[in-house]
């Protein structure tokens, strides 16, 4: 079972470093677009229980190669991590899915609760991340309210942030599935944010749980998560065990922590091409 504390890190702020940025200019090139992109049309596998088509538009990292991604962005690498990145507008996307078990949706869910929690966490994980190195983030507020579509069986929202000085916008979307979740979240600039929503939810409609791990296929006897859709907005697989206080500081390192690259993705592929 994995650490659920190391499982927050992971999660903690992507920014590209200072020294592979200015590297990247001197060179002409990137280690970053150096990376086996697979650029569309494909069908990708995301871990063993889902697969997603990819236009033309899009590049997908294998798993290996999504760690290496984290690492030259000079952040915390993470295993069962995919990233997807559009060539044609300036966003990226990671995919993680969290196997906390089967969630119930019909719970309400109160946005105004969910981001006074949210809030309420900026001290506790900026004390985390300074201890890491890592810049200070703030949460300003609801880009886009938290909101279900039974149908889909997807729960969305955009959470506004802001590190040093710089807004970014994370918009998320958690896809029920029958043994659990799959986090996709969307890392976008916020003068930017409503075609790249548009253009990332386009993305999805390429996604698909395989056989027998849909959420329609649930059974009798199947793990019932122990919580529902508001836990999975203020902290997912952790938020039982921050019931108990031991790891309610770490519920924003999991919630948030991607930040923009500032542009760097679009030029990549502006300078490299499809591969």
């Amino acid at each position: 079972m994995k650490n659920p504390i190391l499982s927050a890190l992971a999660l903690i702020s992507l920014t590209l470093s200072p020294l592979a940025l200015a590297q990247a200019e001197d060179e002409g090139s990137s280690p970053i677009a150096s990376l086996p992109w697979h650029v569309g049309p494909a069908q990708e596998r995301v871990g063993a229980e889902a697969t997603l088509k990819t236009g033309e538009d899009l590049a997908f990292l294998d798993e290996a190669n999504s760690r290496r991604f984290l690492e030259l962005t000079g952040n915390i690498p993470q295993d069962d991590l995919y990233i997807v990145a559009s060539q044609k507008e300036d966003w990226w996307a990671t995919f993680a899915f969290d196997p906390m078990g089967f969630v119930k949706d019909d719970e309400k869910i109160d946005a105004d609760e969910l981001l006074a929690s949210l809030k309420s966490s900026d001290e506790d994980s900026n004390r985390e991340r300074k201890r890491l190195g890592i810049p200070a983030l703030y949460t300003d507020g609801w880009a886009v309210p938290p909101h279900y579509d039974a149908g889909s069986k997807r729960l969305e929202w955009g959470l506004r942030l802001r590190t040093e000085g710089q807004p970014v916008v994370n918009y998320t979307v958690r896809i029920l599935g029958r043994k659990g979740v799959m986090n996709a979240t969307l890392v976008a600039d916020p003068e930017t944010l409503q075609a790249d929503v548009k253009s990332f939810k386009a993305s999805l409609a390429g996604f698909e749980f395989n056989s027998g791990q849909r959420y329609a296929e649930f059974r009798e006897g199947d793990r019932v998560a122990e919580y529902g859709l508001a836990a999975l907005v203020v902290g997912g697989a952790t938020a039982v065990a921050a019931k108990t206080g031991l790891l309610a500081k770490f519920w924003k390192l999991i919630v948030v922590g991607f930040v923009a690259l500032g542009g760097v993705i679009k030029r990549l592929f502006g300078r490299t091409g499809k591969r």
